[in-house]
């Protein structure tokens, strides 16, 4: 493990670190600092593309790559075009589905739509970096790999990570093909320290093994310190995974969640939770971050709003993190449509001549399920143009449907729905 944090450092991206609460672990707390003075340090993060869009859960190491660009530092977004044909199984219950090729080039063009958003990309000494480790795991000979670098890594340690030992420990198979990952993980911090002088390793605390196994390999090859810094893996105050909402994951890219549902997202944070995520995501001084996470009563909600429109304004814009708070007072003020909402479109296929009002409700993405719907129905959560919904059978025209209709699932929830025309 790394050095307990008593250390005081000297570096300016160290001090944002600690004080705002990202640092679960490091190697070497001093050489590190001594090193970031020296202005100008490469450093990354890598990111499988197991989907078309990060969500919330990787906003902290996004965040960290920011602030060592303001810092002066030089970041590395890694994208893991060879690592994700084999999937990280850290912490996981069963094997990840494999991709095609295809799918992890569309998941990566997807992904990289966000970074841009964060980070200064280019030549410069402290532009940041978009690489792909199929640059160099696509090209690997397997009896060379084997011979170089699996030489290196004992199987004993290996089994001895709490990743492997999770798994194994419940009886549950880890195949070959996983085992493999911590290898490549490995030998892609010794690549990008060969060919970019990388010499920080970030992640999130379930990756110290996998860094550690970095930094050891290229120790091994090469001369010279490089180092690894983890971030806790956060949950909300009740104890909920980060990333998730009651409609599921909270997706970074535009497309898959509108700036909307991702400003509403903050907007629902809990009290307990609000000093602690404005230091995390966003810019807020942290003397008002302080004073904002202590505030209670019908106060909190301005610091809500606050945390919000600067988590939003950072990804999707200031322009749309002012539409969004138009639209959240329009529609829980006023009780109006809000023209920010997000919008589902069906098709006449979808409908027929009329369709139930719980299967709109299904169409429309509030609950996944009919009975989830008729529950809802029942409990009086669901809405249509602001109205109380009580028959689950109702019936809605198609005609109805052409023109806008408003469905709400709770007070927070809202749809726009329309037939196509």
């Amino acid at each position: 493990m790394g050095q307990e944090m008593t250390f005081t450092p000297k570096s300016d991206f160290l001090n944002i670190m600690m004080d705002r609460g990202f640092i679960a672990d490091c190697t070497d707390y001093s050489r590190l600092d001594d090193a970031l003075l020296e202005g100008g340090m490469p450093a990354y993060i890598g990111f499988d593309a197991t989907a078309t869009s990060l969500h919330v859960g990787s906003l902290i190491q996004i965040m960290m790559l920011r602030w060592l660009q303001k810092t002066d530092g030089r970041p590395i977004t890694l994208m893991g075009g060879g690592t994700t044909k084999v999937g990280d199984p850290s912490f996981r219950a069963d094997e990840r589905p494999l991709l095609t090729p295809a799918k992890i080039q569309d998941n990566i063009a997807g992904i990289k739509q966000v970074f841009s958003a964060y980070m200064t990309y280019g030549d410069g000494p402290s532009d940041a970096l978009m690489i792909n480790n199929a640059e160099w795991l696509d090209e690997l000979n397997y009896l060379d790999f084997l011979r170089d670098v699996g030489r290196h890594f004992s199987v004993n340690r290996m089994l001895s990570f709490e990743s492997v030992k999770s798994r194994l420990g419940r009886d549950q198979s880890l195949s070959f093909l996983e085992f493999n990952y911590m290898i490549l993980q490995a030998y892609d911090f010794l690549e990008l320290h060969k060919r970019y002088g990388c010499m920080l390793q970030m992640g999130g605390s379930d990756q110290w093994g996998n860094i550690i196994n970095g930094i050891d390999l290229t120790r091994r090859s090469m001369e010279g310190h490089i180092f690894g810094l983890t971030s806790p893996l956060l949950t909300t105050s009740d104890g909920k995974k980060m990333g998730k909402s009651q409609d599921g994951a909270v997706w970074l890219n535009a497309n898959m969640r509108s700036p909307y549902e991702f400003w509403q997202f903050w907007r629902n944070t809990a009290d307990a939770d609000v000093g602690r995520f404005l230091k995390l995501y966003t810019e807020v001084p942290l003397e008002e971050c302080d004073k904002l996470g202590t505030l209670e009563g019908s106060d909190i909600n301005d610091a809500k709003i606050i945390l919000a429109n600067e988590v939003t304004t950072l990804l999707h814009g200031a322009e749309a993190a002012a539409n969004a708070q138009v639209t959240a007072r329009e529609v829980f003020e006023k009780g109006g449509i809000g023209d920010d909402l997000p919008t589902v479109i069906l098709n006449t296929a979808d409908v027929g001549d009329a369709i139930s009002v719980a299967q709109l409700i299904v169409r429309a993405g509030l609950v996944k399920s009919g009975k989830e719907a008729k529950r809802l129905i029942a409990e009086n959560g669901a809405r249509l143009n602001d109205a109380p919904l009580s028959e689950a059978g109702q019936m809605i025209e198609a005609e109805a449907l052409k023109n806008t209709i408003k469905l709400s699932a709770g007070k927070k929830r809202h749809v726009l729905v329309r037939l196509k025309n």
